[in-house]
């Protein structure tokens, strides 16, 4: 979400109160709800409104406010249940830090771990970083940074790839990535893909869709999207000393 929309849904949030103040009064004005909200029926009812999975729900920083971890990303809902807000959230106190984003790092990172076994690898010899990157055979942006993969390597910054088609799985994309995954080179296979070559089918237990949806839940929306050591996401392609301060500027 662009910045200026996630900044009109906030504004949308705070100025309602604002606007409905000078009519308030002590018989008027709403009373907290002090009863102790039901988590679990929340969470049925955003999996069967919306057919996505809750992982956790916790409060949000907005008072009244649950903040879910998703299959789809976070969702913010009111305590009763019957409101959605769907966006980033900013702090304005704090330089329009992404409190949305922040919220999903730590997961992040732990949702990777089950499937590093299953990411190719491109280990730089002086290692200093680690990036892991979403990656579709066939987009130019994706293409140029693998090109560019000796130059990552050479700053010390290790390269991880996971699979994300963007045609979605199954795909004759998803098939394709599944190949190289399973070739018996596979880091050589993906150099030879990226340049365009075609790849012989294979089939293994690449667990290509649990890679994609990983990526969907993370809010990867293109390729190249880089998860940093942090776990933040930044979308889009970085040349490798661009990414090299970014990394940098993070410590």
């Amino acid at each position: 979400m662009k910045l200026t929309r996630a900044l009109s849904l906030v504004f949308a949030l705070v100025a309602l109160p604002i606007a409905v103040a000078p009519f308030a009064s002590a018989d008027t004005a709403p009373k907290s709800d002090t009863s102790a909200p039901d988590t679990a029926a929340i969470k049925q009812k955003l999996s069967q409104m919306l057919d996505l999975d809750v992982i956790s729900m916790q409060d949000s920083p907005i008072d009244g406010l649950y903040q879910a971890m998703t299959n789809r990303g976070v969702l913010y809902i009111s305590r009763d249940g019957s409101k959605l807000f769907h966006g980033s959230l900013y702090d304005m106190d704090k330089g329009m830090k992404n409190l949305t984003e922040s919220a999903m790092a730590g997961p992040r990172l732990e949702m990777m771990k089950p499937l590093e076994d299953h990411m190719l690898v491109y280990k730089a010899k002086d290692e200093k970083h680690v990036v892991t990157v979403f990656t579709d055979v066939s987009c130019g942006y994706c293409r140029k940074l693998h090109s560019q993969m000796a130059d990552y390597n050479k700053l010390g910054i290790t390269i991880r790839y996971l699979a994300f088609p963007r045609a979605g799985v199954p795909s004759a994309n998803a098939d394709e990535m599944e190949a190289i995954w399973c070739a018996k080179e596979p880091l050589k296979a993906m150099t030879e893909a990226k340049a365009g070559k075609k790849i012989s089918s294979a089939t293994c237990d690449a667990k290509i869709a649990e890679q994609y949806n990983l990526g969907a839940t993370f809010g990867v929306n293109g390729t190249p999207a880089m998860v940093l050591e942090d776990g933040n996401m930044v979308p889009g392609y970085q040349p490798p000393a661009d990414l090299l301060r970014t990394l940098e500027s993070r410590r």
